[in-house]
């Protein structure tokens, strides 16, 4: 019996199924087929009831299950004890919204990729549906996203709140709601679903609303006096500092944008588990540092 044989047994029994696990680990399916078939062979026991379904674990697939996990909490124990970080060694996979893509996601990089030079990175950026589906399906391993998730398995960090201020071109002075269209961000997106609720309290359907999953482009738009609409002040930084746009009071105050630092807690990853606090220092110093210059 080897470790690894252990590990992939893991994750075939987490993942419920022989490709998912094969993905997880960077194998082929016939790979991790074959390290399973070993495992039971030499416990001579049968750890799987396999059927047109997804695997089911027998009772002595349960067994060492319990086993299992606890050998990889004691790895992740090993390694964050005693392993030196900078010679870390694999692959992390991150998702992130584009609010925190053009906030500080580079920062975060750059800070990880100080303290673990050898680890490669995978990264999505997408919209908070999208990351917390591929969260629970362990298609990645850390997303940065609208949170929490309200789900047992995982555990969430909380982050710093980006708050939405309503801007308009300096060109077009326009900022009546019934008059000149709002944009806002992609339509299958909580800031969306609760603008669109107050647009249509106070000012009925006659409001025009552009959902757009890019920021950017969102605020260009702004700028070139299409569309007004509420973003968080340090993505339209640049913006407001090149003269271009303004900002002004719509008599709509939208709720801040609440983020987690999400991740599957089991099997356990230190590397996971520290990522998520690297991002968090480095998200509240970033936040610390906006909201200084925000005040000049």
């Amino acid at each position: 019996m080897t470790f690894e044989q252990i590990r992939t047994f893991l994750w075939v029994a987490r993942l419920g199924g022989f490709r998912k696990a094969a993905d997880r680990l960077h194998l082929s399916q016939p790979a991790v087929s074959t390290r399973i078939a070993n495992l039971e062979d030499e416990l001579r026991a049968p750890l799987f009831e396999r059927g047109q379904g997804a695997l089911v674990l027998t009772r002595q697939g349960s067994l060492l299950l319990t086993y299992a996990e606890q050998m990889l909490f004691v790895e992740e124990e090993i390694k964050q004890r005693v392993a030196n970080s900078s010679e870390s060694e694999g692959l992390l996979r991150i998702g992130a919204s584009e609010t925190i893509a053009q906030s500080w996601l580079p920062l975060f990089l750059k800070a990880f990729s100080e303290k673990y030079p050898r680890v490669n990175m995978d990264l999505t950026v997408d919209i908070s549906l999208n990351l917390r589906a591929a969260l629970l399906e362990r298609r990645i391993d850390l997303v940065f996203l609208m949170g929490p998730i309200s789900e047992f398995s995982v555990q969430n960090v909380l982050l710093p709140s980006f708050y939405l201020h309503w801007y308009r071109a300096v060109s077009n002075p326009q900022t009546d709601l019934t008059q000149i269209p709002v944009i806002s961000y992609s339509s299958q997106t909580r800031p969306y679903r609760e603008l669109m609720s107050e647009l249509s309290r106070l000012h009925g359907p006659q409001v025009r609303v552009f959902a757009s999953a890019s920021l950017s482009a969102s605020l260009k738009m702004i700028a070139e006096g299409i569309a007004v609409g509420p973003y968080p002040r340090a993505l339209a930084l640049p913006l407001l500092n090149a003269g271009r746009i303004v900002e002004f009071d719509a008599g709509i105050y939208p709720q801040p944008l609440r983020f987690t630092a999400s991740y599957v807690a089991e099997p356990r990853s230190f590397l996971v588990e520290d990522s998520a606090q690297i991002a968090s220092d480095v998200a509240r110093e970033w936040d610390r540092i906006d909201r200084e210059y925000s005040k000049n």
